[in-house]
């Protein structure tokens, strides 16, 4: 009884800011998306990010750890991935990514957070960083061939993270009245990510629905599987190796389906995609949460 309420009490407040902008639109009122991305994006996950690592007492070699672990779980789970895709007679540019990256961001940091505090929102942050550089080279690359090291320079997030990665690596502090602001700044990037989830789900339309229900279900296996074997032979400490988990399984993120429509891929079967996964983390999240603690 005991763990069924501590799950409930991480992955409630996660689904229910979801729900509050799933019932925003449903209800007919305004939510500019681009704008609230960018935002946060921009502005509340960088600062969220860089105050995280500035300020977290993990050991630097822990996190290092760590970094090293998250880059050979997304190199399996896209060599996988790709395994997966050319099987089944996929299309590449419409599915690989999808199935390889998930929504580590919107859903994965809050989870880390509600789940292990500040330290899992510390080893989070760098899985996210991980997740975003891939995203934005290999991941690009693959919906439109267009993916460059400059797009990756010029993320906010990462340069965040390389700079947070600098203050904890030195033991380096903002003055007071700076990481007072950066910390009410970033404490906007959550509570703004999972609104916007809903929002975006509400908004799309599932296409393909069987297709997209073993496909997201396959993704969660694999990601699971293939995430728990490599946190196993890296031997990462508990939050760690449970945190890397729960990242890489987490559902398709909807930055996908914003890619497949700004590239011309099929947009309508990404966005199957990204509303069948979300449903299914519902049921899916509590349960690896139980495995996990």
């Amino acid at each position: 009884m005991n763990l069924a309420v501590t799950v409930l009490e991480i992955t409630a407040p996660v689904f229910l800011l979801a729900a509050i902008g799933f019932g925003w639109v449903k209800a007919g009122f305004e939510y500019r998306v681009e704008f609230v991305t960018r935002l946060a994006m921009t502005l509340a996950v960088p600062s969220l990010i860089f105050t995280a690592l500035m300020k977290t007492q993990i050991d630097p070699q822990a996190l290092t750890t760590l970094s090293l672990a998250a880059m050979a779980a997304y190199a399996v789970v896209s060599v996988a991935s790709y395994l997966l895709v050319k099987v089944f007679g996929l299309d590449v540019r419409t599915f690989l990514a999808p199935i390889i990256f998930g929504n580590t961001g919107n859903l994965g940091l809050p989870l880390a957070v509600f789940a292990f505090g500040e330290a899992g929102l510390g080893y989070a942050v760098v899985v996210f960083a991980v997740m975003a550089i891939w995203s934005f080279t290999f991941g690009v690359w693959l919906v439109a061939g267009g993916g460059s090291l400059l797009k990756v320079v010029k993320e906010p997030l990462v340069g965040a993270t390389a700079l947070g990665g600098v203050f904890l690596w030195q033991g380096w502090q903002t003055p007071r009245f700076l990481t007072n602001a950066l910390e009410l700044v970033g404490q906007m990037a959550i509570p703004l990510m999972l609104i916007t989830l809903g929002v975006a789900v509400a908004r799309m339309t599932p296409g393909h629905v069987r297709r997209a229900i073993w496909i997201s279900a396959a993704k969660l296996a694999l990601c699971f599987g293939l995430t728990w074997a490599v946190g196993v032979w890296f031997g990462l400490d508990e939050v760690a190796f449970a945190v890397l988990v729960l990242q890489l399984s987490t559902p398709v993120a909807v930055t996908s389906y914003l890619l497949a429509e700004k590239y011309g891929a099929d947009s309508e079967s990404v966005a199957g995609l990204v509303v069948v996964s979300t449903l299914m983390a519902v049921l899916a999240i509590p349960v690896m949460l139980a495995v996990l603690l």
